[in-house]
């Protein structure tokens, strides 16, 4: 395999489960919550005349850093870097916390979705995405490398999150993006998206919720855990092509090119 990345890797494992679909929304959400990273975004980022765009661009990198050959990933990589340096967003302290944010986003989505995880392959998930962090400029050494490690980061930087007025503004439109008119209204996309991007939110860990000042009602968590395996299952059962993204259907076309 030419990529970083496997397909008997977990991060493949994890990263091509239809689960993706919540958790990069709320991998976002989760981000937003540091106002040192979520300034920096609001200051820099278009993300409010094209805030489709950016999750559809959020979506490709993280497909591209998984699925893609190496020289992909390291190209689209060194691009992310030149641009973060250029508007001054590579304060490694942020740029990690932008990672584990991730992190924990993508792997508390799919776990809870009901992708079947055992703990080594949990460990093994977030020690094979150091390699995410090296390529967006973040030290090796600086980088939780196991589950144990995770919850011992989220502790320490708890102090530093809010939900700042950036932030809310933030979620505001990814619930509700600007999308193009024959999307909005030729499409059931608009419903769909809130459906989803609450889902999204409801699936934040308590304290991030309890930041953004969103109530957590009495079994409001196995309700939502029931909902997120629901969403995965219907899911599964779309055609291949219409779930998977573009970098995994290349991939395996490589794949089977090879063999």
């Amino acid at each position: 395999m030419d990529g970083y990345f496997s397909p008997n890797s977990v991060t493949w494992k994890v990263h091509s489960d239809p689960s993706m679909l919540i958790g990069g929304i709320r991998a976002l959400l989760e981000q937003a919550l540091h106002p040192g990273a979520m300034s920096g975004v609001a200051a820099h980022s278009n993300f409010r005349e094209d805030a489709w765009g950016r999750l559809q661009r959020t979506g490709d990198y993280v497909g591209t850093l998984t699925f893609g050959r190496k020289d992909e990933a390291d190209k689209l990589a060194s691009r992310v870097r030149m641009i973060h340096s250029k508007l001054k967003l590579d304060d490694p302290h942020l740029l990690l916390w932008v990672h584990m944010a991730m992190v924990d986003a993508f792997l508390d989505t799919a776990l809870r979705s009901g992708l079947k995880l055992s703990e080594s392959e949990v460990d093994q998930y977030i020690l094979e995405m150091v390699k995410f962090a090296e390529l967006v400029g973040v030290d090796e050494a600086d980088t939780p490398r196991n589950k144990s490690e995770l919850d011992t980061y989220f502790k320490d930087i708890q102090p530093e999150l809010l939900a700042s007025d950036d932030a809310k503004r933030a979620a505001l439109f990814i619930a509700l993006p600007p999308l193009p008119p024959l999307l909005r209204f030729g499409t059931p996309i608009a419903p769909l998206w809130g459906g989803i991007t609450s889902l999204a939110a409801a699936s934040l860990p308590r304290w991030a919720r309890r930041l953004y000042g969103w109530p957590t009602l009495p079994g409001q968590q196995s309700g939502t855990d029931i909902a997120l395996r629901a969403t995965r299952t219907a899911l599964m059962a779309l055609p291949s092509w219409f779930r998977e993204s573009p970098q995994l259907r290349s991939a395996k076309e490589r794949m089977n090119q090879a063999s």
